[in-house]
């Protein structure tokens, strides 16, 4: 009995993406499928970076195909490809980026900083375009956290910077054009125009996404940003604290004002386990953030542990997914990197560039 293409792609619907919970076949990932006597070969194209899942993904579908009656050969190549998706109507894309991710906090001091330097890293080890920027203009802290602090950009075209770079990412801050000890005694206006000179004065390089580590609070600075700049998701960052929840719950409210989707919410500090005798303690509360993530419909990316790792890393200018890449903590920033891509990438795409110009002439 010869191999059919039925065959095979009922086969493959009993396969489930592991990161979206759906099968390859219905969300037309599977590409190219050719049979040739009883072998097969196929491409899957994911919409999101994943390079640790691709391995996982073939194994699974190789297995699938194994109970085909008559299967030879299997091919598979698995890729990721990233697009634009839609932002706040009326806000046109930046050049050089599909995808703004705003990492935002109600409050300081949760560790929004440390998640976003982690965040735009996972999603570069799993194999994505990543660019960062600093927008905390009066607190610049990515500098350190990246090791780069002692760098200033240049400009080749006299218009625009250079963005910097480091363990694969662009970045830009402030604190790559100050000295380390100057404090930025600006009002909200001067801070503001800094900052969108900073955002669309740089000369981002073909970015999958850009990770913009928003200021914590819901000032001026932050209502410009959301209302002016194309961000296609926002991820909030959280202790399990009440007082911490309160504010993120502001954060939230704010993006939502502006149309900006909530991508999720990440609870940071959530457990402290002791480094000499292992006893867990929740000493910030337990279970704050799935509880906001449930009293608004939103998805919960993850909770991360209170642990000297990252804060030393940080501080050391080589966060922990470039410090440690295998160990547990990277596994969770990629995780929550995976999700918050798989999110943006469920989201309607961007047709702008689809559409002509329409130029109207008196002739």
């Amino acid at each position: 009995m010869s191999l059919t293409q039925e065959a095979v792609t009922e086969a493959l619907k009993r396969v489930i993406d592991p990161n979206t919970g759906k099968d390859l076949v219905s969300t037309r990932c599977v590409r190219n499928l050719a049979i040739s006597g009883a072998d097969v070969r196929f491409d899957v194209e994911l919409g999101y970076p994943a390079k640790s899942q691709h391995d996982l993904i073939r194994g699974m579908l190789v297995d699938a195909l194994s109970s085909v009656t008559g299967i030879g050969r299997v091919d598979i190549g698995v890729t990721s490809k990233v697009v634009a998706h839609s932002v706040q109507q009326g806000v046109k894309l930046l050049p050089g980026v599909k995808n703004i991710i705003a990492v935002a906090s109600g409050k300081g001091g949760v560790g929004k900083s440390t998640t976003a330097a982690n965040l735009a890293l996972a999603l570069a080890a799993e194999g994505a375009r990543v660019g960062m920027l600093d927008a905390d203009i009066y607190g610049p802290s990515q500098p350190q956290m990246l090791g780069i602090g002692d760098r200033r950009p240049e400009s080749l075209d006299g218009k625009t910077m250079e963005p910097l770079e480091a363990y694969g990412l662009q970045a830009m801050s402030i604190g790559f054009l100050i000295d380390v000890d100057t404090p930025m005694v600006w009002r909200g206006p001067m801070a503001t125009q800094a900052l969108n000179q900073m955002l669309k004065e740089t000369h981002w390089k073909d970015l999958d996404y850009l990770v913009i580590d928003m200021p914590p609070g819901t000032g001026d600075i932050q209502l410009t940003l959301s209302q002016s700049v194309p961000v296609t998701g926002a991820v909030i960052v959280t202790t399990p604290q009440d007082i911490a929840l309160l504010d993120a719950r502001k954060g939230l409210k704010m993006f939502e004002k502006v149309g900006v989707p909530i991508l999720g919410v990440v609870e940071n500090m959530s457990i402290h386990i002791c480094s000499k005798c292992g006893h867990e303690e929740h000493i910030f509360g337990a279970g704050g953030g799935q509880s906001m993530c449930d009293d608004y419909g939103i998805p919960f990316l993850g909770a991360l542990p209170l642990d000297i790792q990252i804060r030393q890393e940080a501080d050391q200018g080589a966060p922990t997914v470039v410090s440690d890449p295998d160990g547990r903590i990277a596994s969770i920033y990629k995780s929550i990197a995976r999700k918050v891509a798989v999110s943006i990438a469920e989201k309607a795409k961007d047709m702008t560039h689809k559409f002509p110009n329409i130029v109207i002439q008196n002739t």
